[in-house]
């Protein structure tokens, strides 16, 4: 296995932070993020001196009801070559559902949705992590999400899922204490009880994040200081084993490199605590050992999932992500106000996104951008991504009478006109009433 060290997750706004940052062993770049054939120059630096970088994976969807998508699978691959990766990272989630499995409209959530801890998702997760294996030019391992809601009539728990997971695929875990603590926080689950159930030894690395918590619910924002909750738990994983790397993870709202720096030496001081522990144990009492069985014998069970059981998973998820991106009812047993949460999370997901591809937006609409498209999101899904969804939510704004005649208008139009073509697209949604508004558009 790959001792990686301690690191922190490349993004281009702190690029040069990151070259100048002493102590840093490894980074991880967002896969989809790069570009093979023209990868920043920073990579490239960081290479030539020896620093290694992992690619890491966020639209795979390995726990979705449909198969890895063969294409998604090749673009990770290209990415793992062309830096010269020891491995590669995905999630447990599922991001996209419906579509011919279920006979539904394809609908994609823009973000990282939780799997039910179910035997048919197991079964369908592991073959899908098989796939995945195959096609990759290096071991691959995946990584336990933060969840707002739970799914119900789970099966297993947390460790005992992941557990099996790796015991039947050999998958390498991406172990993210961020992560175990937005879980103990949003669903009641215990992270010591996760960890005494993981397989310790299949820990590839650990991702270390700051999150923030309103009205109950711990959001895992990436945005804010790793707080002592999570560095407790890597201090507890640290006095189980020694895991062969740990990364801060940051997204947004960087902070100037000073702090990123502290909070390293906050994350390297919780891992020194948890080795000191593990040493004093191993000196005295016998060290802290993993479950010794998972979820009762499923790595018996048949190495194929049936297609049964992607058809039975495909319509639970199909019938989830609808309620959550296109207003459909809260099918039986969720939560309805906690879905509600995970909805308008979503929608805001969406809105930061946008805005970042098209920033003129909130520029035409000021303030009211993000009210605006978060209430134009939880009724509306993404049909084509989100340079599509940019040019919908406008193209709604300008057709639905929110803004009357005036200069944000006129500045919406003409960004809409000049990113649709050069003339403007059919506007097939609104059926018959498509040539109106293209002359609504027009004025």
């Amino acid at each position: 296995m790959t001792l990686l060290g301690t690191g922190i997750g490349w993004r281009p706004e702190i690029a040069d932070a990151v070259e100048r940052m002493p102590g840093i062993d490894w980074v991880e770049a967002v896969a989809e993020n790069i570009c093979p054939g023209h990868l920043p120059e920073s990579l490239l630096r960081l290479r030539e001196r020896g620093v290694t970088v992992v690619p890491h994976g966020v639209s795979l969807g390995l726990g979705g009801a449909d198969r890895p998508d063969a294409e998604r699978l090749t673009a990770l691959a290209e990415r793992a070559e062309a830096l010269g990766s020891p491995l590669v990272t995905e999630h447990i989630a599922f991001v996209r559902a419906g579509g011919p499995l279920t006979a539904t409209p394809r609908l994609e959530a823009g973000h990282l949705l939780p799997v039910p801890r179910t035997r048919d998702a197991l079964d369908v997760l592991c073959e899908n992590v098989r796939i995945a294996q195959e096609s990759l030019p290096v071991p691959l391992a995946v990584e336990n999400i933060a969840a707002l809601i739970a799914w119900p009539g789970e099966e297993m728990t947390e460790g005992q899922f992941l557990y099996e997971l790796a015991d039947r695929t050999g998958v390498r875990l991406l172990v993210d204490v961020a992560n175990l603590h937005t879980n103990h926080v949003n669903r009641g689950e215990d992270p010591a009880k996760a960890l005494a159930e993981l397989p310790l030894e299949a820990i590839a690395y650990v991702h270390v994040a700051g999150g923030f918590e309103r009205d109950g619910v711990w959001h895992d924002s990436h945005a804010h200081p790793v707080p002592r909750p999570v560095l407790d738990i890597l201090t507890d994983l640290t006095s189980r084993v020694a895991p062969p790397g740990v990364l801060l993870e940051r997204d947004e709202n960087f902070p100037e490199p000073a702090e990123l720096e502290r909070e390293l030496g906050a994350i390297r001081g919780a891992v020194g605590a948890g080795a000191r522990q593990r040493g004093a144990q191993e000196q005295g009492e016998s060290a802290p050992e993993a479950a010794a069985t998972g979820a009762g014998g499923e790595s018996e069970r048949s190495a194929v999932a049936g297609d049964a059981a992607r058809q039975r998973l495909g319509v639970t998820q199909a019938a989830l992500l609808s309620a959550l991106v296109a207003g459909t009812p809260v099918p039986e047993g969720f939560d309805r106000v906690r879905l509600g949460v995970q909805a308008r999370a979503l929608a805001a997901k969406r809105a930061d996104v946008v805005a970042k591809l098209a920033p003129e937006l909130p520029l035409i609409l000021g303030t009211g951008y993000r009210a605006a498209f978060v209430a134009y999101a939880q009724g509306h899904p993404m049909r084509g991504g989100y340079r599509q969804d940019a040019l919908d939510f406008a193209e709604r704004l300008l057709l639905g009478g929110q803004l009357t005649e005036g200069r944000v208008r006129r500045e919406l139009r003409r960004w809409w006109l000049d990113r649709s073509g050069p003339a403007p697209r059919p506007l097939s949604r609104l059926g018959r009433v498509g040539q109106v508004g293209r002359s609504l558009i027009g004025r």
